[in-house]
């Protein structure tokens, strides 16, 4: 039992076991993803009537620049586990290469460009769900984690269940989900490791 669980915590996110620029790093990257999710709802819930297109390279490019910080936090955060870094390398790449296939199809028909564009968001809301939960940890900001976490995965799910949803339908959905899940990630940008004393190596 002991051993499995230490299987699990080397993809959990600590705060109190990370350097401050390692905590830094995090919070960066949960603030960056958030405030564009906040910003990309806002587009979808005030233009929803956009073509397919358009929505689907607005989410392509929030997909790549998820994918990115992924990355950029495996390879850059020297604090953090190897295993949560390799697991935010893979999903960063994973991520990267959804968005790149959802933005260079952008002249396909509409209705594929949409449903690729569902698809690919679908996934990435659901692997993000899963790694909310995987890395939430033990510290203050875990229900934060969780609640992100929750709502990733059911609205993964649900746009993976009804991919063939009206334009603005999707757009809604799409559009609120962003909106709350940048809150809510913006949220653990303040919160992540606030309360923890670090060093600053």
């Amino acid at each position: 039992m002991a051993q499995s669980t230490a299987k699990i915590d080397v993809f959990e996110l600590d705060a109190s076991d990370l350097t401050r620029s390692a905590i830094n790093a995090v919070r960066a990257s949960f603030g960056i993803v958030g405030i564009i999710g906040i910003a990309l709802g806002l587009a979808l819930l005030f233009w929803p009537g956009k073509s397919a297109v358009v929505v689907t390279a607005l989410i392509g490019i929030y997909v790549l620049v998820a994918g990115i910080v992924r990355v950029g936090l495996g390879v850059f955060s020297r604090g953090i586990s190897g295993g949560k870094r390799t697991l935010d390398i893979l999903l960063g790449l994973v991520l990267i290469i959804a968005a790149v296939v959802a933005l260079r199809n952008l002249s396909a028909a509409a209705a594929t460009v949409l449903l690729i564009a569902m698809i690919v968001l679908g996934i990435s809301w659901v692997v993000e769900g899963i790694i909310a939960f995987i890395e939430s940890g033990k510290g203050s900001s875990r229900g934060w984690a969780i609640t992100y976490g929750i709502i990733s995965l059911l609205a993964g799910i649900a746009v993976l269940a009804w991919p063939g949803w009206t334009l603005v339908a999707l757009a809604a959905l799409a559009g609120i989900t962003f909106i709350v899940l940048g809150i809510l990630g913006v949220v653990r940008a303040f919160t992540f490791g606030k309360d923890v004393a670090t060093s600053d190596s």
